[in-house]
């Protein structure tokens, strides 16, 4: 305790100082949302088995694995963002079985990968499975009659 009163310019500029030095043009790029890169990865196969395992699923589309990150692709470990859609198992339906041409769900997972200059390799024993949303058809007929517009999916 003092018996001088308080500095409030002091205080005020302290306060300003310290907002001006967080948005100054070298911490600008820490403090604004950035957009997430894709990389391209060399085990998509391997990641794709396993998620399917994880996810149990029948399958994953390997053409729809979008692989992304915010971290910077250099040499070391980055964390990356996987999206997927799956099939569910084949059904059977009064002895016949139904295959799914269409995907049945959308699978959301983070992992660690290495980042090295033969490319970028995803830890297989650090995927985690965040989401797994299921496509819903509202249609109720189990036949097909073709496109007439009253098809509707919905996630859910």
């Amino acid at each position: 305790m003092t018996s001088e009163p308080p500095d409030v310019k002091g205080l005020i500029d302290l306060q300003i100082n310290t907002i001006a030095e967080l948005f100054s043009s070298e911490n600008i790029n820490s403090v604004l949302i950035k957009d997430p890169q894709k990389v391209n990865v060399t085990n998509k196969v391997d990641v794709s088995e396993n998620l399917t395992s994880l996810a149990k699923v029948d399958g994953v589309d390997l053409d729809s694995m979008n692989f992304t990150t915010y971290s910077g692709s250099s040499d070391g470990k980055i964390s990356v963002n996987i999206t997927a859609l799956a099939y569910s198992s084949p059904n059977t339906t009064s002895g016949r079985i139904v295959l799914s041409g269409t995907p049945d769900y959308i699978i959301k997972a983070t992992a660690e990968a290495n980042s090295s200059d033969s490319g970028i390799t995803v830890d297989l024993s650090t995927i985690k499975i965040i989401s797994i949303l299921k496509f819903f058809n509202q249609t109720s007929s189990n036949s097909y009659s073709g496109n007439n517009g009253s098809d509707r999916i919905t996630i859910g």
